[in-house]
């Protein structure tokens, strides 16, 4: 094959992951409209979109119907999308740097950690503004951070391989899980029930200053992680001596790279609680869309996770209406079947 027919070749492979992205970038602005209008009482495409106009360009809401798709339904809607996003660019971008489709945003430590900030928050009140809602978001929040730091200095001081993360962070999974646990043992009967509803991973009563603080760190984090995307190209299918040649700094771009992915899960479970599972199958979803250009995988894995996450909580909260199932259950449900069919795909391929 020439020259001429291998950049020919790479062009339409690189449109067609395009257009594949900007198919599902609509197909999931579409499913935000349509999600937001359902509920108890379903409202009409037309007076979501009029809301959503409404609002962007600072007019007064006509009635009561749009006042409650602006101050419940779309935090709700969006808080989930960018749950869903920031979870599967982080777990997409863990899997690149440790070179392991098992890994997750969690693999390392940091739900375990935020379950125990939250649970000496609620139980103890201890942490800043303790017993409180925000108190306990915070608290959630440092100990996540805490818990990323601890597994990246402890990784860094052993060589920063892929292997050391892995293994660090699952020692600090334990480690935090166990004294979680040792938390919740002496919790009263009230308290326990608010420590396990946080780690059921919800939207639920999400407000407009929570999407605010998880979309502008998810964002942020995200167009810093696309710099990385030539790198972490590379780095996710060659050791690190062949990506040295190529003028990577592997260990560099591992630090950059895990502190971003820890800040995003960290702002995310901080507000929702634990959401499993979307950041292990979406990117293993978007990989069989753009392999492991990273340029493309990480914006649809984005996508993709964004959906999975919208579809499990509107399942949760119409299905059994008036009863609200946690998206981070329903998440599981729908998530696992279609996993497994992907690891099969794989495999035969």
């Amino acid at each position: 094959m020439t020259s001429d027919k291998l950049i020919q070749t790479y062009d339409n492979i690189r449109r067609r992951k395009f257009f594949i992205g900007l198919f599902i970038f609509i197909l999931l602005f579409i499913s935000i409209v349509v999600c937001t209008s359902m509920g108890v009482t379903d409202s009409s495409i037309k007076t979501v979109l009029k809301t959503i106009l409404n609002a962007l360009s600072g007019k007064e809401l006509d009635n009561n119907v749009e006042k409650v798709i602006l101050n419940l339904r779309l935090p709700r809607t969006i808080l989930g999308v960018v749950a869903g996003f920031g979870l599967s660019v982080s777990g997409g971008v863990m899997q690149g740097i440790t070179r392991n489709q098992l890994v997750s945003p969690f693999t390392v430590g940091i739900s375990s950690a935020c379950a125990f900030g939250a649970s000496l928050s609620i139980v103890y009140g201890i942490g800043f503004l303790g017993g409180s809602q925000i108190g306990t978001v915070i608290n959630a929040f440092l100990f996540a951070i805490i818990c990323a730091g601890l597994v990246f200095t402890i990784a860094l001081r052993i060589g920063l391989s892929p292997s050391s993360i892995v293994l660090t962070g699952i020692a600090m999974n334990y480690l935090f899980q166990a004294m979680s646990t040792a938390v919740q043992f002496t919790a009263d009967d009230a308290k326990l029930s608010q420590v396990v509803a946080w780690t059921f991973g919800s939207v639920n009563g999400a407000a407009w200053d929570e999407v605010r603080i998880s979309l502008s760190l998810t964002a942020i984090s995200f167009f810093l992680m696309i710099t990385q995307s030539k790198s972490l190209t590379v780095i996710s299918t060659m050791d690190d001596d062949i990506s040295s040649t190529m003028g990577i700094n592997p260990k560099s771009v591992r630090i950059i790279c895990s502190v971003l992915s820890a800040i995003v899960t960290a702002s995310i479970i901080s507000f929702t609680g634990v959401i499993g599972f979307v950041g292990l199958a979406a990117p293993h979803i978007a990989r069989t869309i753009s392999d492991n250009d990273y340029s493309y995988f990480l914006p649809i894995a984005g996508m993709i996770g964004s959906l999975l996450v919208l579809i499990a909580d509107t399942i949760g909260r119409t299905l059994f209406s008036p009863i609200m199932i946690p998206v981070g259950i329903v998440i599981s449900f729908i998530g696992v079947p279609i996993f497994v069919h992907q690891v099969i795909l794989n495999n035969k391929g």
